[in-house]
């Protein structure tokens, strides 16, 4: 497959085109306004010829036409074809048997000096095929009183060879054309220059990913344009969230090795020794109940997804629906009943193994320990550049939590009581995925039902 065209090709391409267009638009509209205007031009030019030729011709008392000795310019007494042509009809010629008069240029010539106008404004033709070529055409009638107070009527024409007009008009396009394509050239560059620069953070952002990828640099950085902070910013959280959870999974690896080193010891002791079957039986059955518990836990901390930057968001009393109906279940003999005061606006930025994993938790935890009521409250936080935050707390009425044990209860491993069943790592768990969100957990006492109350506060971002 061929290798796709990069942002600075394509925007070079796509503006050359539009560069071509304009300015092949441009030269046909100079050119045609040239073109109008030199005609134009000529057109004068001509009727000023004309003008010349009425001033300079007279009539005698018996209403012949004396035409003038020499024309307005030299090429109309020139003999030969000179390119500027003049003619009258109409009248008789002093001097002469014709009824119309040439110039010496025209005269001998094939050339449409023949019709007879009626008085009116002049008229202008062009370009007439003839055989001296393409010529533009001027004519007029005009009524004149002669001396002997007739009037005569006169036709005057006067023509010019095209090929001057063509002249002009090849030299304007070639001077049109070489100032455009140098226009063109310089307007290319220029884009191009501009592109280069206006594209130069996009290659610093690649730049900086390579220099992350090797290693040698932790983040993108921050001095970006506004168009592209957001982008490298949630790069940044995307390489973040990743490091932290190839963290997560090293240590948990680490910590799990770790936490089955003394078990497997107990138990290796055990069989070297000389303990009867039954003690054996026992303390196998104990270090396996124990290393149990430390895979269920470890395998849990592994499994938290952690803050994730392009998360979809999730609605919050579904699932906690669906974990309270589990729960009261459970704890159908006790009748402990859940409340919820939840924002329709909250959301869980995260993946949903990870809310059900603290809400199942927390909720659990309460159930446990309440007497008749439980209450989950959750809300959405102000916005922040990409997305709200979250805090939800759940509370029980049961006995709470004093102060000075809050800290020592969120260790792993440990239970509020040890007569509850459970493997006293639900709460280290919690603390475990709301560290991955970068969130905090509170502990303290509910002042609506007396019991405990965990906060948990996601910030937004």
């Amino acid at each position: 497959m061929a290798r796709p065209l990069s942002l600075q090709a394509r925007s070079l391409a796509a503006a050359g085109v539009v560069l071509a267009a304009f300015l092949a638009l441009a030269f046909f509209a100079l050119d045609r306004a040239f073109y109008d205007a030199a005609q134009s031009a000529l057109r004068e030019r001509l009727q000023g010829y004309m003008y010349a030729y009425l001033a300079g011709s007279d009539t005698t008392r018996a209403g012949a036409l004396i035409p003038p000795e020499v024309g307005p310019d030299p090429r109309f007494d020139q003999p030969s074809p000179s390119g500027l042509y003049a003619g009258i009809v109409g009248a008789k010629i002093l001097g002469s048997k014709d009824d119309h008069w040439r110039s010496p240029s025209a005269s001998g010539r094939d050339l449409p000096f023949d019709a007879d106008l009626p008085r009116g404004p002049a008229e202008f033709r062009g370009p007439v095929q003839t055989s001296l070529g393409a010529l533009f055409v001027l004519a007029q009638g005009v009524d004149w009183n002669s001396s002997n107070k007739s009037v005569l009527h006169l036709t005057f024409y006067v023509a010019e060879d095209s090929a001057t007009l063509r002249a002009q008009i090849e030299v304007y396009r070639r001077t049109l054309l070489t100032w455009l394509g140098a226009l063109g050239i310089a307007l290319l560059l220029l884009l191009l220059a501009v592109l280069r620069w206006s594209l130069a953070p996009l290659r610093r952002v690649a730049t900086d990913l390579a220099r992350v990828e090797r290693g040698t640099q932790e983040q993108l950085g921050a001095d970006y344009p506004i168009e592209l902070s957001g982008l490298t910013g949630s790069l940044d959280n995307f390489i973040e969230v990743e490091r932290d959870r190839v963290k997560r999974y090293r240590n948990t690896l680490s910590d799990l090795a770790h936490s089955l080193k003394t078990p497997l010891a107990v138990m290796r002791s055990q069989l070297e020794s000389d303990s009867e079957g039954e003690a054996l039986r026992w303390t196998v059955l104990e270090q396996v109940g124990r290393m149990d518990e430390i895979v269920a836990y470890q395998l849990s901390r592994a499994a938290t997804s952690g803050h994730q930057t392009f998360a979809a968001p999730l609605l919050i009393e579904p699932y906690a629906e669906e974990i309270v109906r589990s729960l009261e279940k459970v704890y159908a003999s006790r009748g402990v009943l859940c409340e919820f005061e939840i924002d329709p606006a909250a959301r869980f930025h995260g993946d949903q193994g990870d809310l059900m994993e603290l809400l199942g938790n927390l909720l659990e935890n309460s159930f446990k320990w309440a007497r008749r009521r439980v209450v989950l409250h959750a809300s959405a936080l102000p916005a922040g550049a990409r997305r709200a935050g979250l805090e939800f707390a759940i509370e029980d009425d049961g006995p709470g939590i004093a102060e000075d044990k809050v800290e020592h209860l969120l260790q792993r491993g440990v239970r509020g009581d040890e007569r509850v069943q459970g493997h006293g790592i639900g709460l280290a768990i919690v603390q475990d995925i709301v560290k991955a969100y970068r969130g905090e957990v509170q502990v303290d006492r509910s002042p609506s039902l007396g019991g405990a109350r965990f906060k948990v506060r996601l910030a937004a971002r």
